[in-house]
Parts: structure tokens; sequence; C-alpha cells
């Protein structure tokens, strides 16, 4: 009898890697639970995200008021640490997410195979879906990931000095909607996940990248890479009302789905005023400025050439 051939390393290394991130027992048996599960509470959520924004307002006054004349403070490699630290957490959700919903796909088609397509699942949860299994567990990750994320802003404040009150808006609402994921088993957040976690991982290890002295992108990469994760945003949505409205089944947690989509109008609102403001008007500012400049420039050189005239003669 013919012995089987022994795996090679890659596909063995592979096998490992898919049951470590979405065969794992606590990962197929996860559920979210107010009990079990840590910061799981309404009342933990408010609470970190009020000690966030107090924290953060109290460490800037502070800082105002110690060292009103000091720009910055140097840092060393924290920075780039934690760049490093949230890329490599998000591109492990990421591709935890991608094999999990793949395997929640194959687990669970028999039950929603009539009346939705897999791109439909990934956007529109079936009505029932309870929080629990691989793709929540991820979503879990992803959500304790955020308290994590906040830290950026106690770095910003430190380094640049400045407060940003589109980044405490931003950090604030993105807890609290991956709150309202697991919380009401809402549709959409597979998507969410995948988009929001493919862009951190990139744009913090391009932080990364900059932090330890290599070269910067000739464009604005990072502001690139939000433009489209919220173009992304925005069509999933577009995706869920078109599916729930106008197919037959409905989507879960379309009522954390609706005020959710009122947060990130929001957020979408404050990105495209800050866009206009630094992009659009900043630019015209920058370009009125050089022309005055060049206006000034070549009435000093006829100024001068008009006084060599009259020395002259």
């Amino acid at each position: 009898m013919a012995k089987p051939k022994p795996s090679s390393p890659p596909a063995t290394a592979i096998r490992t890697l898919i049951y470590y991130l979405s065969e794992h027992p606590s990962i197929v048996e996860f559920r979210w639970s107010h009990t079990h599960s840590w910061g799981s509470t309404w009342s933990f959520l408010f609470t970190s995200i009020a000690t966030y924004l107090i924290l953060s307002l109290f460490l800037h006054l502070s800082l105002s008021l110690l060292f009103p004349n000091r720009r910055h403070i140097p840092l060393g490699p924290i920075p780039a640490v934690h760049s490093l630290t949230m890329s490599l957490i998000s591109a492990t959700i990421f591709t935890g997410t991608l094999i999990s919903a793949v395997s929640e796909i194959r687990d669970t088609r028999w039950f929603w195979h009539r009346s939705k397509t897999p791109f439909q699942w990934l956007l529109c949860f079936p009505l029932g879906t309870r929080p629990s299994g691989r793709v929540f567990f991820w979503s879990y990750i992803y959500y304790l990931s955020r308290f994590l994320h906040m830290f950026r802003t106690t770095l910003t404040i430190l380094k640049r000095r400045r407060l940003s009150f589109s980044q405490l808006i931003n950090h604030s609402v993105s807890t609290f909607v991956s709150f309202l994921w697991l919380e009401f088993s809402q549709s959409f957040q597979v998507l969410a996940i995948l988009f929001a976690t493919l862009v951190y991982s990139l744009v913090y290890g391009y932080r990364f990248w900059t932090a330890i002295g290599l070269r910067s992108a000739c464009f604005p990469f990072i502001l690139n890479c939000q433009i489209v994760l919220l173009g992304c945003n925005v069509a999933c949505h577009v995706g869920v009302f078109l599916i729930h409205f106008f197919f037959k089944g409905g989507c879960n947690g379309i009522g954390a789905w609706v005020f959710n989509s009122v947060l990130n109008t929001g957020v979408l609102v404050i990105f495209i005023n800050f866009y206009v403001r630094i992009y659009v008007v900043g630019k015209f500012k920058r370009r009125k400025v050089e022309e005055t400049e060049s206006v000034d420039n070549c009435n000093a050189v006829l100024n001068s050439g008009r006084l060599m005239l009259r020395q002259d003669s």
C-alpha cells in the first residue's frame, strides 16, 4: 500500500494559519456576551469614550499651560512602534476576517442560499443572525483595537501640540459604531472591517515607514487612502439600502445600520470640510500669495531698472 505523500511546508503553513485564524475553538465558539466579553456593556462604552475625550482635552490644556513656548515633546521611537503595532494588528484582523467570512459562507450557505448570494450575505445578514462565530470574533477584536487606535490622539497632542476636533470625533464614532455591530449583529460589518483594516494596515505601515526616516510619497498617500475608505463605505451603505428595501428577506440590525449611517454621514461632512479647507481653499490662498509675490518681484525689477536709467542719464 502506497504511503501518502507528506505535505509541503507551504501547504502546512497555510493550514496552520487557517486553523489559528478561523478554526480555533475560541474563534468558532465565540459568543458576544455582556457577562463574558470584556468591554461589552453600554456603561463601559460610554465611560471609555468620555474618559478618552476628557483626558485628551486635559492633556492638551495642561501642556499649553506648563509649556506654552515649547512646540513639541520628543517621543523617540514611540510613534514608530505604535504605527508598526497598529499595521500588524490591522493586517491580522483583515486576514482573519477574510478567511472567517469564507468559512462562514461555506458552513451557513444552506440556510440562506435561496434568498441571497455570498456577496449579498456580506452586505446583509439574514434576519435572526446572532453575534456568535468566526466573523463576530474578529469584529470583537476590531472593536478592542479601536481603544489602541485612540492612543494616536495622545501622540498627536504630544508631538504637534495640537488637539484635532475631527480626530476626536472620528475615533469616538469608530469605537461606538464597532460596538453597535456586535450588539445588534448589524449587517455590512464584514465588508466595513475588511476595507477599514486594509486601509489601516497601509496607512500605519506608511507612517512607520516615514517615522524611521525613509522617504515619503510624492502625493498625499494617507489622504487618498481615507478618500478610498469613505468611498467604499458609501457604496456599501447604498448596497445595504437596496438589498433591504428592494429584495426579499430584509437585513438584520437595520435600525443600528440607520444610526450608523447618520454617524458616518457626520464623519463624511467633517472630512469634506477638512479637505476643502486645507486642499482647496489653502491651495487657492497659496496661489494668490505666489501671484502677489511674482507681481511684487516684477515691480521691484522695473523700479531698479528705472533707477539705473536715471543714474545713467
